[in-house]
């Protein structure tokens, strides 16, 4: 099993109830990747339910998670033939941490799409693309989750950020098959596209709603961020995922605190 995959495992103890002990490869500093935790969650809300993929995940962060073991909680709000649905809650030291209300559904891997609208424009080739590696060895991050970024989008690293709301980045997990978790990382794997603008520092995500579009191919991951306003210290984020069969895979929205270095 991959790194991810075992990072991401639950163990059900009872009816509802799991554990899973969170690695700190999937964070930054002190903070562990939203994406990482929605993971998480939607293992046990799939392992709860008849259905295979977590089709779509809305996410409120209530508190930092930390490193090491915590609780999932899963409490069944409905079954059906096509979808379930239920509240879904990482616990650590007897508090909520995050708060999820996830519907799963069955995918069907093979089915096309009926309609898809403008794809997003086209990134240069992964050659032509930067790694941000963390120079940290076996402890964070950036070493775990291959991601190459599109150098239009990584100004900010300079001191030259783009004045727009976006980043552009392949993903790829080493050594894992692509799947509704892998989604669930991809959408919040891209830094904050509020550094574009002139923001610095952690961005913390306050909610996240994501969708499961489709079952992704193998392959890298085309992950497109942008956003529409910033105001009063608060800024959205949306994200689309597109697999190598040029599939639009996942889709997600979220509302975020700015970093330092932008007026209140």
């Amino acid at each position: 099993m991959s790194r991810f995959g075992e990072a991401t495992a639950v163990e059900r103890v009872a009816d509802g109830r799991y554990n899973v002990e969170l690695d700190q490869v999937f964070g930054y500093a002190e903070a562990l990747n939203g994406g990482y935790l929605m993971a998480v969650l939607a293992r046990a809300a799939v392992d709860a339910s008849p259905h295979e993929h977590p089709v779509s995940t809305a996410a409120s962060f209530l508190r930092v998670a930390k490193v090491g073991p915590a609780e999932v909680l899963v409490e069944s709000r409905k079954t059906g033939r096509t979808a379930a649905m239920s509240r879904v809650t990482l616990v650590q030291g007897g508090e909520p941490v995050v708060d999820a209300l996830i519907t799963t559904g069955t995918l069907d891997s093979g089915q096309e799409p009926h309609w898809t609208g403008e794809a997003p424009p086209a990134m240069p080739s992964p050659e032509k693309c930067s790694t941000f590696d963390s120079g940290k060895g076996d402890r964070g991050f950036a070493d775990n989750v291959e991601m190459l970024f599109d150098p239009a989008t990584m100004g900010w690293l300079d001191g030259r950020p783009s004045g727009r709301l976006e980043a552009r980045a392949w993903l790829q997990i080493p050594g894992y098959e692509n799947d509704g978790y892998a989604l669930a990382l991809a959408v919040d794997a891209l830094p904050p596209v509020v550094l574009n603008v002139g923001a610095k520092g952690w961005a913390p995500t306050v909610e996240l709603t994501w969708h499961m579009r489709a079952v992704p191919q193998p392959g890298r991951l085309a992950v497109h961020g942008g956003g529409r306003l910033v105001a009063g210290g608060w800024f959205d984020e949306e994200v689309e995922v597109w697999d190598s069969a040029g599939r639009l895979v996942a889709q997600s929205r979220q509302l975020a605190r700015v970093g330092r270095g932008l007026p209140e």
